[in-house]
């Protein structure tokens, strides 16, 4: 089965090219909803960040305090090493069982900081959501409220828009409307599903 491995920055529109996929029928597995499935409340994953980041990152109710974590790892960029060995290795073992359990002719991971944790092997291709480096905090800004000085610390701790570019085999640019995002979308399926059939 193909795999492609879709990422982008922090307000690139990697959710809704997933989305878009989706309605393709295309099988989709988000590294953000893993991480937040390993630190929900009981799991082992929430334990070990409690016993390495102190209780000030547990709310009350028991769940991660996750604006107390992105403080402590943005400010520290060992306190984000730490924060990721923790993290990647058991939402690298997800990834792999649920591709070995998927049947379709290709399937999607998506994975935000596919180049900055060397995740790069678990896909044939890499599809990259790219966006102007403003337009990208213009949009984080209206979704989440985050002042320009915050996002542009977020930027600053992942990899810039031309090692992504690098990196990428293909591109959607996400500058312009939905219509045509949907109809990068729809290129991409078409070459990935001839990609995805076997030689000969």
């Amino acid at each position: 089965m193909l795999t492609i491995a879709l990422t982008g920055g922090i307000g690139s529109g990697k959710s809704t090219v997933a989305d878009r996929f989706t309605r393709l029928g295309v099988p989709i597995l988000d590294a953000d909803v893993l991480a937040h499935a390993l630190t929900a409340p009981g799991e082992p994953t929430l334990e070990e960040i409690r016993a390495v980041f102190g209780p000030g990152v547990i709310q009350p109710d028991g769940a991660l305090d996750r604006a107390a974590l992105r403080r402590i790892v943005f400010d520290d960029p060992a306190a984000r090493r730490r924060l990721e060995a923790i993290l990647h290795p058991r939402i690298r073992v997800r990834m792999l069982a649920w591709l070995g359990e998927v049947r379709a002719p290709y399937a999607i991971l998506v994975i935000p900081l596919l180049f900055e944790t060397g995740q790069s092997d678990l896909a044939d291709r890499i599809l990259v959501v790219d966006l102007p480096e403003d337009e990208q905090v213009r949009r984080v800004q209206s979704r989440s409220g985050l002042d320009a000085a915050e996002i542009h610390r977020i930027l600053a701790t992942q990899a810039s828009r031309a090692e992504r570019l690098a990196g990428g085999d293909d591109r959607i640019d996400n500058s312009g409307d939905l219509a045509a995002l949907e109809a990068q979308v729809k290129r991409l399926h078409h070459l990935y599903l001839d990609l995805a059939q076997p030689v000969g």
